[in-house]
């Protein structure tokens, strides 16, 4: 038999998307093993009358409240229920806020969403994204030079969401598929800017996932035999490997590796990378 898990109500209260609250949520709640919260969301809350229906919902599944709220009158009124409902409540961004008024020695401004304003930053994010989503899979080859990372690897190694990841850093990133019998573009041969990252995983865990691929999309029609093999595969990965080596570019292997583990080491990867060209300038 398995652990037994236990769960817990985890009300996530914000005046902006909640994002924070889930991501720092999230970090927590894994720390804890055989733990699991059943997540209430309740973002863009910024009137009395939204409040007071989260509430509602809090009395009527007890558990820990964090909160995101700028207004004080909001804040206190959560603050007010939950000490009557007997319910921990945290605002997660209250010891953040003490270390840097206190250390930069200014007033809190208090902007509701602050974070996704239509700053430069955002509008740098959004045209990131634009160039990964149309260099997807190899297409368009021709401005590759463009990109800030190029990712290549065999498929099922989880290129394009990493891509989708590193855009959303505002990185534009380009991604190319290793194919057994076709060339890679002669357009990485000639790229100086971008850094080229090779992504590879074992071989079990590729079959696994092409065969659910495969199965998902043609559950009884006749299976790629050679795309699902495991021999095929891991000549496929090893093909990668000996690419990256002879080429001089960071290889990672991504089998026990979640998206945001392999962004952020490509993002690391890439600082270094950008380093390394600003110094050969300065020479």
């Amino acid at each position: 038999m398995g652990k037994v898990r236990n769960f817990f109500h985890l009300h996530m209260v914000s005046d902006s998307t909640g994002e924070t609250l889930m991501t720092v949520s999230r970090a927590a709640t894994a720390q804890y093993e055989n733990v699991q919260a059943i997540e209430h969301v309740y973002p863009l809350v910024r009137s009395v009358k939204q409040l007071d229906r989260a509430i509602a919902e809090i009395e009527g599944a007890p558990g820990i409240v964090l909160y995101t709220l700028v207004d004080p009158e909001i804040a206190h009124r959560l603050e007010r229920a939950c000490r009557e409902l007997t319910v921990p409540c945290v605002n997660i961004l209250d010891p953040v806020f003490k270390v840097f008024q206190s250390y930069l020695n200014v007033t809190l401004t208090g902007r509701i969403g602050g974070q996704h304003a239509l700053d430069a930053d955002y509008f740098s994010r959004i045209e990131a994204l634009n160039f990964t989503m149309l260099h997807d899979d190899g297409q368009i080859p021709g401005d590759l030079n463009e990109a800030d990372v190029v990712l290549i690897g065999v498929s099922r190694t989880s290129k394009t969401p990493t891509c989708i990841y590193l855009a959303n850093r505002g990185i534009k990133a380009a991604n190319i598929p290793m194919v057994p019998g076709i060339a890679l573009p002669f357009q990485l041969d000639e790229i100086r800017h971008p850094l080229v990252v090779g992504l590879v995983a074992s071989a079990e865990r590729i079959q696994h996932i092409r065969q659910n691929r495969v199965l998902g999309i043609n559950p009884v029609g006749r299976l790629n035999e050679d795309y699902i093999d495991r021999k095929m595969i891991a000549q496929e990965v090893a093909l990668t490997r000996k690419l990256c080596a002879e080429r001089g570019w960071p290889l990672i292997d991504v089998t026990r590796r979640s998206i945001e583990e392999t962004a952020a080491e490509i993002m690391g990867l890439l600082r270094e990378h950008r380093a390394e060209a600003m110094s050969g300038q300065t020479l």
